[in-house]
């Protein structure tokens, strides 16, 4: 198996070629070659395994065992999940009106990015350990990406991570969670910013090919294929937990409806799709709508500002994770994706081709939740089952409650309430806090502020360079 940019200017590289890479150098994303086919006796097989083991054997089909001896990918994956707080390290709740919620959030960090990153920060340890290598991560965040990477390297010896947050459009409890880990390898950095502006020095330090390979640094934004590749078994689980029967012919469609912001989720989902599951995905934004209305309208192009949500980790104006659902769609045509983003980078708009947004239409179904739906849908589910979704998991709760269904739906849940206390409060809803996050404010706190005016891009090389020179 190997990995090709999706603007096609880069050599093929390997499963830890594409772990170590944040984007390709000629800016694309790294994907598989080849996406696999599974037949029914092999969904027949994997309906009875348990979320790890869905884990290990999809990771088995997209990284060589003479790479990683399947002895030792099962022993990562199962040190990855051992923090988890739930002994099935997933878990569906089945609510009144056929909603299904499935808990993506029982880690560490009370965020669906700890399932991806836990496995994801094993491979990297792996491979370094082998070659005796040190890293610098570069990771942006828009609330719950950045103190998920942290957790999945904090304390190693061999890494330094970085991470820009956007201060003021993260909760108090997401920032905390960053800024309070006082370790040597963990640099985070208070971007006076959206998420959006933090992404653009990170780009640029990515860009300098020179710079990026004299100071090996890589990212763990879902621009790193490893956290796509790990997110294809929420969908396998998903439509297992919620199909009725797995006897019949056609096997039976299950919906899944997905928040999205940069997109790494849904992309995941495109991928079980065309792998052989039989689901119908929805991708459900908030008011910062631009997939929304490239799904409808082909429009992919960027509002004049980003709007701040309660769904705080989606105000994200360009998914960049776009580029990998269109190159899959369009029958891996690595010079239409090429020229495609391309003029988007100049002009920030794009009209799909005609052919390209009707694959994606048919592809994707799609929805935009307000502030106010996104209240409702909180305030309705906890009146019907005394059940508290986060502002994101209302997103896609506000779609099941508005669009009727006749075939099963599960709803993806990314955060636990319990981080986002001031949207609950804003619902009317009384916040149910674990006495980790309560913790979280007594403790000392470390960051370094990045002002508007400043470049941020030379800040970071030369904190990247100072930290290196430790080395």
């Amino acid at each position: 198996m190997e990995y090709l940019s999706t603007r096609g200017g880069t050599r093929a590289v390997d499963f830890e070629g594409a772990l170590f890479s944040g984007y390709a150098p000629d800016g694309g994303l790294f994907m598989p070659q080849r996406i696999p086919s599974l037949d029914r006796d092999t969904l027949q097989r994997w309906s009875s395994l348990s979320y790890p083991e869905l884990v290990k054997e999809l990771c088995s089909l997209f990284i060589p065992a003479k790479l990683v001896p399947r002895k030792a990918l099962h022993e990562l994956i199962d040190r990855a999940f051992s923090r988890f707080r739930h002994k099935n390290v997933v878990h569906l709740s089945k609510l009144k009106d056929g909603l299904n919620i499935l808990e993506l959030w029982h880690g560490v960090t009370y965020a669906f990015k700890d399932l991806s990153l836990s496995c994801t920060g094993q491979f990297l340890q792996y491979f370094l350990e082998k070659k005796q290598k040190h890293v610098n991560i570069l990771v942006g965040t828009s609330g719950d990406t950045g103190s998920s990477a942290i957790e999945s390297v904090r304390g190693q010896k061999n890494v330094d991570i970085f991470v820009l947050l956007p201060k003021g459009f993260c909760t108090q409890t997401q920032e905390l969670q960053m800024t309070t880990v006082i370790e040597d390898n963990v640099h985070v950095f208070a971007a006076h910013g959206n998420s959006d502006q933090i992404d653009e020095p990170i780009k640029e330090l990515f860009a300098d090919v020179d710079f990026a390979g004299k100071y090996n640094l890589m990212s763990l934004n879902s621009v790193n294929w490893s956290r796509i590749m790990v997110q294809i078994a929420h969908y396998f689980y998903a439509y297992f937990q919620c199909t009725p029967s797995l006897n019949t012919t056609p096997l039976p469609v299950v919906e899944i409806v997905v928040p999205t912001g940069g997109g790494g989720n849904i992309t995941a989902g495109c991928i079980a799709q065309k792998m052989g599951l039989p689901v119908q995905l929805i991708t459900v934004v908030n008011s910062n709508d631009i997939i929304h209305r490239t799904v409808q309208h082909g429009d992919f192009s960027l509002a004049e500002s980003v709007k701040a949500t309660l769904a705080s980790a989606m105000d994200i104006q360009e998914p960049y994770n776009v580029e990998r659902i269109l190159w899959l769609l369009s029958g891996s045509d690595s010079h239409l994706i090429k020229t495609l983003m391309e003029q988007f980078n100049i002009s920030k708009r794009l009209k799909l081709p005609e052919d390209l947004h009707r694959k994606l239409s048919e592809t994707l179904g799609s929805c935009s939740a307000s502030d106010q739906d996104i209240v409702g849908a909180m305030r309705r589910c906890w009146e019907e089952n005394q059940y508290l979704l986060c502002p994101h998991s209302a997103v896609a709760a506000h779609y099941h409650y508005s669009h009727p269904h006749s075939i099963p739906r599960c709803c993806l849940a990314p955060a636990s309430a319990a981080k986002f206390q001031d949207a609950l409060l804003r619902a009317g809803l009384v916040p149910q806090i674990p006495t980790e996050i309560t913790a979280l404010t007594a403790m000392e706190t470390r960051s370094t502020p990045l002002e508007r005016g400043q470049d941020w891009t030379q800040v970071l090389r030369g904190q990247i360079e100072a930290v290196t020179q430790q080395w």
